[in-house]
């Protein structure tokens, strides 16, 4: 850190004005997320960009003693979906958090049959358009007829696209009346919410074992409906990340009792074995059923009279591509590089190219050798940021743990910090303080800056997935740790080529803009870009964590500000910006992830 020299007393004075300017409008937004977070939640629809939801019965009333269902409407724009309970390879299930009056019991959500959807290598299981979770709510025999049970939950759902994943939270409300007697089914929405409890998979009195056999998942189901027929195209879905590798092809046969399928197993149970009875649900033919399957050997009668078809999925019927492949890596290779170049486009990136444009203005008039070291130091930092992100993968699959690109931007406590980086960056470009880092007025910022320029970079982009980089993604997760590593670090090569190319052609330097008095209003313009990256990653805290969430995060942008300001007071000032770094730490410890959704046992 240092504090500017010549004109210190007029550049203290409007560093003051500024920090004055920013504390009242913090203020403002702090007095506006109070009020919101005392606000009552409204009933009807509420709606993203992505998503609308609603609460809604089933029936058009609930009488006192009885079982009320309700559901959770979602209609997920073309082009996104949201998840089961088990979300397969990557994203995150759906989770309800209710508000209800006492003795009103919420039970747990009857989950539809999900669909498969294949994305490269990877297997998830969601839905698309229109979906009602129902959920079975206990009416207490004490509710008066006559009166109404306000119902409140807060939806939190990630909902994803081929490109990027949003947390997305609503906050549901349904006045659910009162009434004696049996009640109609709701006109609206009481036939739909029938259909999903009349199709979702249940019990249905069927015996099924599991075994590992030379590597292979043996599931033998007998009894009940799968007796005597064929039970058609049939897939397991398994309540559990981890025990299948739910890409690959689920094969079998059928017998007179029943179905045998056989199944690649997932990590988890590659790692230590088969452990305990695998719960899922069996799709078949007839119907889709809940299952619990305990360790043993084959059930009698379910294999020899027929090849068990197999179930298409969403996406392309074909086989997983064996990760050990030549070509599969060096497509993976290649696929990383264009990935990573194209992310430069995607509106993650934008905020961080107020930096990049910082840094190549004040290499217009340097030196081959300084732009060479500017740009070797650049593409370091983008690269060992792309390889920190895939060793962390790398450790939560071996650890047992399913995790995807853009992980950390679920945690609440990463969103929180990332916000006040890109606050502290855009006061330092607004003139509020000066850093020896990312960005600097002066040629002072040195190889560290760009370093850490580059590795900024990464972090931001990481909501984002360009095209391409899917593709090399999928087959990156499924590979072998050393290949692994190397196509994480293929994408991060492509991200940095374009300053990379000033490190092998430093004369390409020439080409830029001469540094002069344009440099300083560029400076102070490109502040804005980093406030909104700001504001975004506050509104995606507001996802994670609530009014609460929120509450931290303002808090902490204030301590920010403050210590912008008090960094260029002296010791006493120098003093109090520690004081308020260890102020913003406390912050974080507040900040706790999302809750995972309750899986209940089998019903």
């Amino acid at each position: 850190w240092r504090h500017g020299g010549g004109t210190a007393k007029v550049a203290a004075t409007c560093r003051g004005a500024r920090v004055s300017l920013f504390s009242r409008i913090l203020i403002a937004v702090l007095w506006l997320a109070a009020g919101t977070a005392v606000a009552q939640p409204v009933t009807g629809p509420q709606r993203t960009e992505r998503i609308e939801a609603a609460l809604v019965p089933m029936s058009a009333w609930a009488a006192p003693g009885s079982t009320a269902v309700v559901a959770v409407r979602q209609s997920i724009q073309p082009g996104w979906h949201t998840y089961w309970r088990n979300p397969g390879d990557s994203g995150g299930a759906t989770s309800l958090s209710w508000t209800v009056p006492e003795g009103v019991q919420p039970g747990e959500i009857v989950w539809p049959l999900p669909q498969r959807q294949r994305l490269s290598g990877l297997m998830n299981y969601g839905y698309e358009g229109e979906v009602y979770l129902p959920v079975p709510v206990e009416v207490p025999a004490t509710a008066r007829a006559g009166t109404v049970l306000p119902l409140t939950v807060k939806a939190l759902y990630l909902v994803c696209s081929a490109e990027m994943c949003v947390p997305d939270e609503l906050t549901l409300r349904l006045d659910l009346p009162v009434r004696e007697g049996a009640a109609p089914l709701d006109t609206r929405h009481g036939a739909a919410i029938m259909r999903v409890l009349e199709t979702a998979p249940r019990p249905a009195g069927i015996e099924a074992r599991v075994s590992l056999e030379n590597g292979v998942l043996v599931l033998s189901a007998a009894g009940g409906p799968l007796a005597g027929r064929d039970p058609g195209p049939s897939y397991f879905f398994p309540f559990e990340g981890g025990v299948i590798d739910h890409p690959a092809a689920q094969t079998g046969s059928w017998g007179p009792q029943g179905l045998t399928l056989r199944l690649q197993p997932g990590r988890a149970t590659t790692a230590s074995g088969l452990t305990g009875p695998v719960a899922g649900v069996l799709a078949t033919a007839h119907g889709a059923f809940e299952i619990r399957a305990e360790p043993g050997v084959t059930l009698a009668g379910t294999s020899g009279s027929g090849p068990l078809a197999a179930a298409a999925d969403a996406g392309p019927a074909t086989a997983s591509p064996d990760p050990t492949s030549l070509a599969v890596f060096a497509r993976a290779l290649l696929f990383a590089v264009l990935g990573g170049l194209i992310l430069n486009l995607m509106p993650c990136v934008f905020p961080i190219l107020a930096m990049k444009a910082m840094a190549l203005a004040r290499l217009g008039g340097a030196g081959r050798a300084a732009v060479r070291r500017e740009a070797l130091a650049y593409t370091a930092g983008v690269v060992l940021g792309f390889l920190v992100i895939g060793g962390a993968l790398l450790g939560l699959r071996l650890a047992g743990s399913a995790a995807g690109w853009g992980f950390q931007f679920t945690q609440p406590a990463f969103v929180a910090v990332m916000a006040w980086v890109m606050l502290a960056v855009g006061l330092n470009l607004s003139g509020v303080f000066a850093i020896r880092g990312p960005v600097v007025s002066g040629p002072r910022g040195g190889l560290a800056g760009s370093f850490a320029t580059g590795s900024l970079a990464v972090l931001v982009a990481t909501p984002c997935t360009a095209p391409f980089m899917a593709v090399a993604l999928g087959a990156a997760l499924a590979m072998p740790a050393l290949p692994m590593l190397l196509v994480f670090a293929a994408m991060g090569l492509g991200m940095a080529l374009p300053y990379a190319l000033l490190a092998v052609a430093p004369g390409l330097a020439r080409a830029l803009p001469r540094p002069g008095a344009w440099m300083e209003r560029l400076r102070q313009f490109l502040a804005f870009p980093m406030y909104a990256a700001a504001a975004w990653l506050v509104w995606v805290l507001a996802q994670l964590s609530g009014a609460d969430g929120v509450a931290l995060g303002l808090g902490g942008a204030l301590l920010v500000g403050f210590a912008a300001w008090a960094m260029g007071q002296g010791r006493l000032g120098r003093a109090g910006a520690l004081a308020a770094g260890l102020g913003g730490r406390a912050l974080v410890a507040g900040l706790t992830p999302p809750p995972p959704p309750a899986a209940g046992p089998p019903r």
